[in-house]
């Protein structure tokens, strides 16, 4: 069996020390605006890259997936900068194991909304897939996340516990 078949082993993570998190959250209130500029400028610098791409990728086959992967390297790498921020609900929230059970549910029973929504003609399927990024059950525990998406018709993926807990809709397996 492996461990993502078995939840029970995933436990909630120890609640950080408050002062290391106030400092974080002061170091956020200053890093994460510098970061949403610099996001914003790599953005436009890669819509001007993107108006001369267009027109190479007549010529080329592989050039688009190339530059298409660039872009979402670079992109990644800047929010990447900004992983170590803490917000406002974090801080006032650690530790606090209601809370986070509470926003995993709310979590879980939004993807299982979009997930069982009905097939429209010509719009894009309802997702499948999702992930439940440790931001938002760390104080529950990734067995929690589990517990409630089973619950709700979710199947559980391979998954690294530590970073999210990957999910697969059920009833997508399933023929209309």
């Amino acid at each position: 069996m492996d461990v993502y078949e078995d939840p029970a082993t995933w436990t909630a993570r120890p609640p950080r020390p408050r002062w290391q998190l106030a400092l974080r959250f002061a170091g956020s209130v200053v890093w994460f605006p510098v970061v949403c500029v610099l996001w914003a400028a790599v953005m436009a610098a890669i819509l001007v890259l993107s108006l001369f791409a267009d027109a190479i990728t007549p010529f080329s086959n592989s050039f688009e997936g190339r530059f298409l992967n660039a872009t979402d390297r670079v992109l990644g790498g800047v929010m990447r900068l900004a992983s170590w921020c803490v917000s406002w609900p974090e801080l006032r929230h650690e530790g606090d194991v209601e809370y986070y059970k509470a926003r995993v549910e709310k979590v879980v029973g939004k993807w299982t909304a979009r997930a069982s929504a009905p097939i429209v003609p010509k719009k894009p399927r309802p997702p499948v897939e999702c992930a439940i990024a440790l931001r938002h059950y760390r104080g529950a525990g990734g067995w929690y996340v589990a517990e409630v998406a089973l619950a709700q018709g979710w199947e559980l993926r391979p998954t690294d516990e530590n970073k999210e807990v990957r999910l697969w809709w059920a009833a997508a397996s399933r023929v209309d």
